[in-house]
């Protein structure tokens, strides 16, 4: 496997891999296993698709853009607004997501106090961000492989304290109460754009980077919940790792923590650094400026203790990232009938694929809504 594709392939799932794996296991607990299975694997097909969309989107267009400019070229100047909002209230939800629960995974190693380690640990990636693509992706090519290492040791260290009743219960009441975080887990459409830039010369991989990048995170989610739900069972923690180490003992709290603590790094260094070029490229504006418009927003969320790390993610997932997946199925509906590039590969999905991916999107926003009032 070329290196080009093993690169590709490590920034979407390291993009794709974040705070939510942590959110992941305690809302499948709290719909029912079997509940939050079925809407894992129903999302991950429909992300899947979005993320070949934009993939597509992406060859088809000359120059360097982010997905607001596809928006812009596709749709116009509103759609863009529109998408800009999109990924900027998903950024900062995210940012100040990964910021939470980093805090709280560190306290739980060292003692110290959460909110003192989240500034801390907010003020080090501030730092890698503003340095830019060469030094993230020299970190998140090895940090990806680490974090799925350790997915996978943890599932092997907690084997044996599984109890398989944890493994039951379907309600159809609670359907969508894992779908906002289970969403914003499992979507990394703002690294596919970078991907054109690493396989510059090499474009006919871009499929195969997509699709791999997409199913692997799948997988690990999936080993991962089966091992937490199994020993933590409804007594799983908002930050998985947390109730994991203290079920298994004084090393799975080290390891599992530590775990956490990767995840939300690789994903907050590749999120800041595209929000950071949203604001550079589509919207022109001097990389200083584009760097404190990204930083700042979620540091004072984080200062002002908002929310908790579960409710950021369930509201950011399932309304951010599902207007972001809406207006996805638009522009390529568009960009297919556009006379422009000649993609590596077409995604030529059909009306009914379509709609259905837009019902899915659309009825999670208007659940997760209501269920704020």
């Amino acid at each position: 496997m070329k290196k080009s594709l093993l690169e590709a392939i490590s920034t979407l799932v390291g993009m794709t891999i974040g705070a939510g794996i942590l959110g992941i296991p305690y809302v499948i607990a709290q719909a029912g296993f079997l509940t939050g299975i079925i809407i894992i694997l129903l999302l991950a097909v429909a992300v899947l698709i979005i993320n070949l969309y934009i993939g597509e989107i992406a060859l088809r267009t000359k120059g360097k853009h982010q997905i607001t400019g596809y928006a812009e070229k596709y749709l116009g100047k509103r759609a863009k607004t529109l998408m800009t909002v999109s990924m900027v209230l998903y950024a900062y939800g995210a940012l100040t997501a990964y910021t939470i629960g980093e805090g709280q995974a560190l306290s739980a190693i060292i003692g110290l106090s959460p909110l003192l380690l989240s500034v801390i640990f907010f003020c080090l990636m501030a730092v890698l961000v503003y340095k830019g693509l060469q030094t993230i992706k020299r970190w998140e090519f090895y940090l990806t492989f680490a974090i799925l290492f350790i997915v996978v040791l943890l599932f092997l260290l907690s084997v044996t304290s599984i109890d398989l009743t944890n493994f039951t219960g379907f309600s159809f009441e609670h359907i969508f109460l894992p779908y906002g975080v289970i969403l914003f887990a499992i979507v990394g459409t703002a690294a596919i754009p970078n991907l054109k830039e690493e396989l510059k010369g090499n474009e006919h991989l871009m499929k195969k980077a997509i699709i791999y990048g997409s199913i692997i995170p799948i997988v690990a989610y999936l080993v991962f919940t089966v091992a937490v739900v199994g020993v933590t069972g409804l007594a799983t923690t908002e930050v998985a790792t947390i109730g994991l180490g203290s079920a298994i003992g004084t090393y799975m709290v080290f390891i599992g923590n530590i775990f956490g603590a990767m995840t939300m790094a690789t994903s907050f260094l590749l999120l800041a650094l595209a929000l950071c070029w949203v604001y550079s490229y589509d919207y022109k504006l001097k990389w200083v400026y584009a760097f404190l418009l990204t930083m700042i927003p979620p540091l004072v969320m984080v200062l002002l203790d908002l929310a908790s790390f579960v409710q950021v993610l369930g509201i950011t997932g399932a309304v951010a990232g599902g207007l972001n997946g809406l207006l996805i199925v638009l522009i390529h509906r568009k960009a297919t009938k556009a006379r422009t590039r000649k993609p590596e590969y077409t995604f030529n999905g059909n009306i009914f694929i379509d709609i259905l991916l837009i019902s899915i999107f659309v009825l999670g926003i208007v659940y997760t809504i209501v269920t704020l009032f």
